[in-house]
C-alpha cells in the first residue's frame, strides 16, 4: 500500500472529522458526507442506503443520484446491488453494473448511466447497518486501494452512526438504542419478568474514531499488544505444568490465544488501517468485525470456535486500549434482566436470585445456563438474536418466557398488556398457595404424588413453599458443570447431606452423574461426536469411566447416614447397564459397611428410561428395578427423532401425540404388572394439560420444576380422569394425530 494512498486516506477522513465536528441534523452530515467522499474519490455519486427495518433499505442521502429519490427509493435485503452488499456482507466492485447479476433497474435515481459500481457494507461488530456505494461514468474497476479506502470509512460511518452522528426524521435514520423493539427467542425457562437490562459485558465504546498521528496510534497500538501478549502468556503460566487430557485441553485453547496475539498479519492489517487515518481502537474493532462476519459464514464448528478467540481476544485488546473494563461502573439496578451473549453456569450463579429474569442472544434449551436458570426458577429467553448490540444498562425490559419474547423498552400499550399478564401470574399463584396443603386427587378419587426437580442447594427451600412431596429428581451433575475442577469425594458427601437434611425426611432422588451430549464438563477433554447427544454420555460415560461413578456412589452413601437412599442411573437403554451399575453400586455398600460407614438404612435403585428401547426391555429388568422415572425430554426426542436443541423440528412434534401417549401408557401398564413404581420427570410434566392427560393414561407421580406444582395441581383437582380417558380415546378411534384439540374442547366444554 502505497504513503501516497495513505495520505489521502487520512486526508478524507480528516475531512470527515471536520465535517461532523460541525454542528447540523443528521441528514445534512450525511449529505456532505457524501459530497465529501465523492469528491475525494474523483466518483460522479456517492450514495448511503440505512436499513429502516430488518429487511428493508433505504437510500438515505446521495451526492450525485437525483435528489428527489431520497427516502423514497427502498429495496429489500437481497434486492439490487446494494441490497446484494447488504445480504452477503461483502463488497461488490463492477466496471458494468447495469449487466451485473441482480442488477435492479430504478428510474427514480437516474443511476442507469453510470457504469462503474462499488458497494461496501457498513457494519459494526457483525450487525448490518446499510450499505456505502460509489459510481462513476467511466468503465473502470475501483483498484484495491479504492475498495480499501472506502472499507474503512464505512467503518467510520458505521461508528458515527452508532454514536447517532445521523439521526433525523423517518425510521432509517431514527435514533438508535431509544425506539421499542420487539425480540423474538427461545423459550429457556418459563415464567413472565419486568425489570431494566444489566449487560453481563457492555460494549467497549469508541468516542476517537479518527485520528490524525498514526506514528502515535501505532505506538499505542503496540503497547496494548505486548500488554495482551504478556497477560497471555501469564495465562498459560498459571495453568502450569499439569497432565491429562483436560489440562492439555486448556493448553490448546491458550496456544490459540497466544497464536493469535502474536500473529504479524493481524497485527499488520491493524497497522495499515491506522496508517489509512483510524485510531487504533477502530482498528481492532474493524479487524473485529470482519472476524463476525466471517464467523456467522463459517459452517466448520472448528473454524468458528477459532474466530470465537480472536473474537474475544480483539474484546480483551479493547478494553486495554480505552481503559474500559469488563465492569463499566454501571450499578446493578434493583430489578435486574440480565442480557448476555452467554454466560457460564459458574457466572450466572454468582448472580443468584437477585436477577428478575435472563436473554440471551446465544444458548440453548439444554444449555448450561438453562438448567441453572430452571434451577433457580428465571425466566429465561434464548436466541435473542442482536439484544446485546441493541440494549443499553438501565433500560426498561420485559421478558415474557412464556413465548420466548423480549420487549426492550416497550411502549405504554405494551406495558400495560404485560402488567396485566404478570397481574394475572400472580393471582393465580395465590390460587395455587391456598392448596399447596391439599392432596392431588382427582374428582374421581386418583391420587397423584407430585414431586420437584432439584439441582441446587437453593432449590430446596421450595420444597415447602411449592408443596412438593419429596424431589423425584436431583441433578447432581450441576455441582460439577459450577467447578473448574472436579469436586472432591467429601465436598460432594457434604452437599448431598445437606440436601438430605433439608428434605427433612421427605424422598429425594439423586441422578447419577448425566453428562456429555449438551453438558460438557469444563475440565474434561470433550469427544467430537457427530451427534452427542445420542452418543457418549450419561451412564455410558459411568460404566467405561468407572472412577468418577464410583466416588460419587461413595458420597451418596456416606451423605444418607444410615437415612433412606434413593439413587437412580441416567439413559439405560438396554437392561445390562442397569445390572451393571447396580452392581457397582452394591461393592460400594460392601466396601463401605467393612471401612466401618454407616450405610443407608435402606437402598433404592432406579433408571431413567429415556431411550425407547427400554420400554421393550425383558421382563426381569421390570422386576429387578425398585423404581422406572420416565425422562421424558429425551424420550420424546428419540421417539421422534426430533433433536430438542434444534429449532427447525423440535416443536414439530406434539407431546399430546396419540402414538407418544401410547408408548407411555404400555410403559405404565408393563410397570403395573410387575408392581413397579412409576413416574414421569420432565419438562412436560410441568405443563397442566400435559399432565393431565399422563395421569389419564394411568401415571401416578410426576416431578416437574417447583413453580408447577401449583398449577397442574390446581387442575388435577378439578379434572375426572375417567372423562379424559373417554375424550383421549374417542381422539384415537377417529384417527386423530394429537389428542390436543380434543382435550382442550373438552376443558372448554366445563
Amino acid at each position: 500500500m502505497s504513503q501516497s494512498t495513505d495520505s489521502q486516506s487520512r486526508a478524507l477522513l480528516g475531512r470527515l472529522r471536520e465535517s461532523l465536528a460541525v454542528e447540523g441534523a443528521g441528514q445534512e452530515r450525511l449529505d456532505r458526507i457524501t459530497h465529501i467522499i465523492a469528491d475525494s474519490m474523483g466518483c460522479e455519486v456517492c450514495s448511503i442506503y440505512l436499513f429502516r427495518d430488518d429487511e428493508t433499505l433505504e437510500l438515505c442521502a446521495t451526492e450525485g443520484l437525483n435528489p428527489e429519490s431520497v427516502r423514497k427509493t427502498r429495496m429489500r435485503l437481497g434486492e439490487g446491488l446494494v441490497g446484494r452488499v447488504a445480504k452477503t456482507s461483502s463488497t461488490i466492485n463492477t466496471d458494468d453494473a447495469p449487466s451485473a447479476p441482480g442488477f435492479r433497474f430504478m428510474p427514480e435515481t437516474g443511476e442507469e448511466i453510470y457504469s462503474a459500481f462499488l458497494g461496501v457494507p457498513i457494519q459494526r461488530l457483525g450487525e448490518r447497518l446499510g450499505v456505502l456505494v460509489v459510481q462513476s461514468k467511466t468503465v473502470r474497476k475501483f483498484t484495491e486501494d479504492e475498495v480499501y479506502a472506502l472499507e474503512v470509512v464505512a467503518m467510520v460511518v458505521a461508528e458515527m452512526t452508532e454514536l447517532g452522528a445521523f439521526v433525523g426524521e423517518g425510521a432509517a435514520l431514527s435514533a438508535r438504542h431509544q425506539q421499542p423493539v420487539l425480540f423474538r427467542g427461545g423459550i429457556g425457562q418459563e415464567g413472565a419478568a419486568e425489570g431494566h437490562v444489566y449487560l453481563h459485558e457492555p460494549r467497549v465504546v469508541i468516542t476517537n474514531v479518527i485520528a490524525d498521528d498514526p506514528v502515535t496510534e501505532k505506538a499505542r497500538m503496540q503497547d496494548a499488544v505486548d500488554h495482551l501478549r504478556i497477560s497471555v502468556d501469564d495465562m498459560l503460566a498459571a495453568v502450569g505444568n499439569g497432565t491429562g487430557a483436560e489440562h492439555k485441553e486448556q493448553m490448546q485453547v491458550l496456544e490459540t490465544y497466544r497464536m493469535f496475539a502474536n500473529s504479524k498479519g493481524w497485527m499488520r492489517r491493524m497497522e495499515e488501517d491506522i496508517d489509512r487515518g483510524l485510531s487504533a481502537e477502530s482498528a481492532v474493532e474493524k479487524e473485529q468485525s470482519t472476524a463476525r462476519t466471517r464467523m456467522g459464514q463459517v459452517p466448520d464448528a472448528y473454524l468458528r470456535e477459532r474466530l470465537h478467540d480472536l473474537d474475544d481476544l480483539s474484546n480483551r485488546l479493547l478494553r486495554i486500549l480505552t481503559g474500559q473494563g469488563a465492569s463499566t461502573g454501571a450499578e446493578m439496578p434493583l430489578d435486574p434482566i440480565l442480557v448476555a451473549r452467554n454466560i457460564g453456569p459458574g457466572e450466572l450463579l454468582e448472580y443468584g436470585r437477585k436477577l428478575r429474569g435472563i436473554v440471551l442472544e446465544e444458548g440453548s434449551v439444554g444449555s448450561h445456563a438453562a438448567i441453572v436458570a430452571r434451577a433457580l426458577a428465571i425466566p429465561l429467553v434464548i436466541n435473542a438474536r442482536r439484544i446485546t448490540t441493541e440494549a443499553l444498562n438501565g433500560d426498561h425490559i420485559m421478558v415474557d418466557g412464556e413465548q420466548g419474547i423480549v420487549h426492550l423498552r416497550p411502549d405504554e400499550s405494551v406495558v400495560e398488556a404485560f402488567k396485566d399478564k404478570i397481574a394475572m401470574l400472580a393471582k393465580d399463584q395465590e390460587r395455587y398457595t391456598s392448596i399447596r396443603e391439599k392432596p392431588a386427587e382427582t374428582l374421581d378419587g386418583a391420587m397423584l404424588t407430585l414431586s420437584m426437580n432439584a439441582g441446587l442447594m437453593a432449590d430446596l427451600p421450595s420444597l415447602e413453599s411449592s408443596g412438593a412431596q419429596g424431589v423425584g429428581l436431583f441433578r447432581t451433575e450441576l455441582q460439577f458443570l459450577v467447578r473448574n475442577k472436579m469436586p472432591k469425594r467429601a465436598e460432594l458427601a457434604a452437599l448431598y447431606s445437606h440436601v438430605l437434611e433439608a428434605a427433612d425426611g421427605q424422598r429425594v432422588v439423586f441422578r447419577t452423574l448425566d453428562i456429555g451430549s449438551d453438558k460438557v464438563l469444563p475440565y474434561m477433554n470433550s469427544q467430537d461426536e457427530p451427534n452427542p447427544a445420542m452418543g457418549w454420555r450419561a451412564i455410558r460415560v459411568g460404566l467405561d469411566k468407572p472412577g468418577v461413578m464410583r466416588m460419587q456412589l461413595q458420597a451418596l452413601i456416606r451423605a444418607s447416614a444410615g437415612r433412606p437412599l434413593s439413587i437412580m442411573f441416567p439413559f439405560i437403554a438396554q437392561s445390562e447397564e442397569f445390572y451393571a451399575a447396580r452392581d457397582y453400586l452394591d461393592k460400594e455398600l460392601k466396601s463401605e459397611a467393612r471401612l466401618g460407614h454407616t450405610v443407608p438404612q435402606t437402598v433404592e435403585v432406579g433408571a431413567m428410561l429415556e431411550t425407547p428401547s427400554l420400554a421393550f426391555a425383558p421382563r426381569k429388568f421390570f422386576e429387578s428395578v425398585d423404581f422406572i422415572s420416565i425422562g421424558g425430554n429425551d424420550l420424546k426426542q428419540f421417539f421422534f427423532a426430533a433433536d430438542r436443541e434444534n429449532e427447525l423440528v423440535r416443536r414439530r412434534y406434539d407431546t399430546l401425540n396419540v402414538s407418544f401417549l401410547s408408548l407411555i401408557e404400555q410403559i405404565v401398564n408393563r410397570c403395573n404388572e410387575t408392581g413397579t413404581p412409576v413416574s414421569f420427570c420432565g419438562e412436560d410434566a410441568g405443563r397442566p394439560v400435559e399432565a393431565l392427560c399422563f395421569a389419564a393414561m394411568g401415571l401416578r407421580a410426576l416431578s416437574m420444576r417447583p413453580a408447577s406444582i401449583g398449577p397442574v395441581k390446581s387442575l388435577l383437582r378439578r379434572s375426572n380422569l375417567a372423562e379424559v380417558k373417554a375424550v383421549i380415546e374417542d381422539a384415537r378411534a377417529r384417527g386423530d394425530q394429537s389428542v390436543r384439540p380434543a382435550v382442550l374442547e373438552w376443558m372448554r366444554s366445563r
